[in-house]
């Protein structure tokens, strides 16, 4: 059983109850305050209190960041909310539709890079013995440098 008495619907919650319910350790929840995707009030004694709706925001952050989205447009997106209001299921179909083609592209990435992984790193430089099939005589070193055969 929980250390923590569990709040009342409508109570604030402590930071430890707020790391215990969403399974944020402290320490990201003070970065994710600092960086201002999160926010709390003060009490008299100095403690932060958190809104009940602050979970729902965690749960954004946190799928939104398991994905590969990356916090500057996690923030962005929740800035984008009237008047900092925690996401609706409206809003993360809205901003999930956004994120959509962005994360298709970096599955196909992704995917040819896992079938492509042990025969050639996508651009020839190793020269390893299949490189001669794949890319002779260099010719994809003639587009430029770095990986070429790699999507986008």
């Amino acid at each position: 059983m929980s250390e923590h008495p569990r709040p009342y619907p409508g109570q604030e919650l402590s930071v430890g109850e707020v790391a215990e319910r969403s399974g944020v350790p402290v320490t990201a929840l003070h970065f994710y305050e600092r960086e201002g995707l999160i926010s709390s009030r003060r009490t008299s004694g100095n403690q932060r209190r958190f809104r009940r709706e602050v979970l729902r925001r965690l749960s954004f952050i946190r799928i939104a960041q398991r994905v590969g989205i990356p916090l500057a447009e996690v923030r962005a997106a929740l800035d984008s909310l009237p008047d900092g209001r925690t996401p609706t299921r409206a809003d993360w179909e809205r901003l999930s539709a956004q994120w959509r083609e962005e994360l298709d592209d970096r599955i196909r990435r992704l995917e040819q890079l896992r079938d492509d992984f042990t025969g050639c790193i996508g651009c020839g430089c190793l020269s390893i013995d299949r490189c001669g099939l794949v890319n002779p005589h260099d010719r994809l070193g003639e587009d430029g440098p770095g990986p070429r055969r790699l999507v986008g």
